[in-house]
């Protein structure tokens, strides 16, 4: 069984890479290019894949990230993919993601503060 401390760094990873891909980009152009959309949701999925993996226990002492919400879009976006609303994706990557992050990179330094997975050092 993979670790759980890697499943949060797997969150951060993914944000830092929707951080990336919306930099620069405005609401109308995300909307209306295909690549930069298809991206995006890949990225949302693996946070909400590895959310879903993150023990419950450790899910429960960290109450404040929204454990749920992660979850539920992971799940609609893969299960009713034709009904994605596109717009609410962009306001998730663009407004939610950012702060998703810094929540996850707060329970990693205070779960795992001997243990920085990430291949460039400590957590933005």
């Amino acid at each position: 069984m993979r670790r759980e401390e890697l499943y949060l760094a797997d969150i951060v990873e993914a944000a830092d890479a929707i951080a990336q891909y919306l930099a620069g980009v405005d609401r109308d152009t995300f909307l209306k290019n295909l690549e930069k959309r298809d991206a995006v949701l890949l990225k949302l999925i693996i946070i909400g894949e590895a959310a879903a993996r993150v023990p419950k226990e450790l899910r429960d002492r960290h109450p404040q990230v929204p454990w749920a919400n992660v979850i539920a879009l992971r799940n609609m976006s893969v299960h009713v993919y034709f009904g994605i609303k596109w717009e609410a994706i962009w306001v998730t990557a663009s407004e939610d993601t950012p702060r998703l992050r810094g929540l996850v990179a707060g329970v990693l330094a205070k779960e795992f503060p001997d243990r920085l997975p990430f291949a460039g050092g400590e957590p933005q």
